[in-house]
């Protein structure tokens, strides 16, 4: 049977996109182009002109940006003698590596496996369907957890309900890899976009800081959208076109043992004794985590340091589950489990040593900030700026996504020119990356070159021994244009009533 003209048009898409060289190398290519590029510029004496905020002087400075080529003695002497400042300064590398330390001992455990399956032990059959999908908005908390263990264990619950269990993975796999950029917590993804999103915002203003937290405001009500979305799409359309399904599947493993209980109760009270601590140290007005002199919370010890809260409210519990439950015997344990976390993350650190890099270039080259003045002078010409200028930015990182699929190695090339372009038309960082991640998180479910995409098919040919790419990518489409349609006109909504996205953020810079 011919494919229809959409599988035709991804198909050729996955071609292209498996065309392209490791991530890795792509950033080595764009780092040689940026010196070939800075070269002809600054032999061309191209430069701008523009306002920077100095955070020192707390003015408003006029500066000239003149192309600076890498290919002279003084660009050469940068790259030689940067190369591993470039990297360790990088500001995702030491946040990602905190925060996996606190959530490696809750996976790790056994805290956060158990915590899920108590959780749909006690859930009602006809709330599966919100459950499974809320389940895989909220494990992006916890990396990849949502994809290796999320997703499988959903087939089974829905199975074990008399459901189709595909529907139960397609629910999962909308939840995890569609409601990326949505949580009801601060996750390590966040800590990373916030860093990217800081180093390009400082090119126009030195001193400005996206915080962790700057897009959660719009993220917990991200959740609550995708959720709904989610299970209206499950129940109505996914599963009824699956038809039914007699597996008997699997209740296994699901159960909850007597140790994991203990476990689990531990790890509530180490919770809450460490929730109240916090609290009291926040809290009253002249408590130690307020700002020493405003007392203000946003702009504060507090916010500052929201990574170390965030790594102990996993870390502590994790350490309460493993000493209940007995996973975790001495503190050898402890150590063995952030070590062997750390190892799931070494691909990860490979390409952000690369991307660090080609940032340093860019940002030593000006043509950052050439391009973003030239963009926004070609917007304002226009007229092209506001809500249709976001609108249009997320339906662009939305088709790129389908290409290159990796939201991180992505923001690290985009951030430097779109960040301080879309603040010269008044539009803040936090808008920017929000609409970034938007458009990267809804095409994630069809995207075959994003990671996870085999795995979906391999845990679908369980069920389904004829399923292949245009299988998963029919099953998921539907959520797509769903989750894309939902999230542009709830970002319309937020924008038009003027909401922050986030503490300390604001939508206009």
């Amino acid at each position: 049977m011919s494919k229809s003209l959409l599988l035709r048009g991804l198909d050729k898409i996955e071609a292209a996109g498996n065309r392209l060289p490791n991530p890795v190398t792509i950033f080595i290519i764009f780092s040689l182009a940026i010196m070939l590029i800075s070269a002809a510029a600054a032999r061309a004496g191209i430069s701008v002109s523009f306002d920077i905020y100095n955070a020192e002087t707390g003015m408003m400075e006029e500066q000239r940006f003149e192309a600076v080529g890498l290919l002279t003695a003084d660009g050469l002497r940068f790259m030689v003698t940067s190369f591993v400042s470039n990297f360790v300064s990088f500001v995702p590398v030491g946040t990602v590596f905190t925060v996996m330390l606190g959530i490696a001992v809750a996976d790790k455990s056994g805290m956060l496996h158990a915590l899920l399956r108590k959780l749909a032990e006690a859930t009602p059959a006809y709330l599966l369907s919100p459950f499974v999908v809320f389940s895989g908005v909220l494990s992006s908390v916890a990396s990849v957890f949502g994809f290796v263990v999320l997703m499988p264990l959903s087939a089974m619950l829905f199975a074990s309900c008399k459901r189709h269990p595909v529907a139960g993975l397609a629910a999962s796999f909308a939840g995890v890899s569609g409601g990326w950029a949505a949580n009801l917590f601060v996750a390590p993804n966040d800590v990373v976009f916030a860093g990217i999103s800081t180093q390009a915002a400082r090119i126009l203003d030195t001193g400005y800081e996206v915080l962790p937290v700057g897009n959660w405001y719009f993220m917990i009500a991200s959740a609550v959208l995708i959720t709904i979305l989610g299970t209206l799409v499950t129940d109505k359309i996914a599963e009824p076109r699956l038809g039914k399904h007699t597996a008997t599947e699997a209740a296994e493993n699901i159960s909850v043992s007597a140790k994991e209980i203990r476990g689990l109760r531990w790890a509530a009270a180490a919770t809450a004794l460490y929730i109240t601590v916090v609290l009291i140290m926040l809290l009253p007005q002249n408590a130690v985590l307020r700002n020493p002199d405003t007392g203000g919370i946003l702009v504060s010890p507090f916010m500052s340091g929201i990574l170390f809260f965030v790594t102990l409210l996993f870390l502590i519990p994790g350490i309460a589950f493993g000493l209940g439950a007995g996973t975790i015997k001495s503190d050898n344990d402890i150590v063995k489990m952030m070590v062997e976390s750390i190892k799931g993350i070494v691909d990860f650190l490979v390409l952000i040593f690369f991307a660090a890099q080609f940032v340093a270039h860019f940002e030593y080259s000006n043509l950052g900030a050439i391009l973003s003045v030239s963009g926004s002078e070609l917007l304002q010409a226009v007229g092209f700026d506001g809500l249709l200028l976001i609108i249009s930015f997320i339906l662009l990182t939305s088709f790129i996504n389908l290409i290159f699929a990796l939201d991180i190695a992505k923001w690290a090339l985009m951030a430097p020119v779109f960040v301080p372009m879309f603040m010269m038309l008044g539009i803040s960082p936090e808008i920017t990356q929000m609409a970034y991640r938007i458009g990267d998180s809804t095409t994630n479910m069809i995207s075959p070159l994003m990671p996870f995409f085999p795995m979906m098919i391999a845990y679908v040919k369980k069920y389904d021994k004829n399923c292949g790419i245009g299988s998963v990518i029919s099953l998921m489409l539907p959520y797509n244009i769903f989750f894309l349609l939902g999230w542009i006109i709830m970002f319309a909504i937020w924008h038009l009533l003027g909401i922050p996205p986030g503490p300390g953020a604001s939508l206009t810079y």
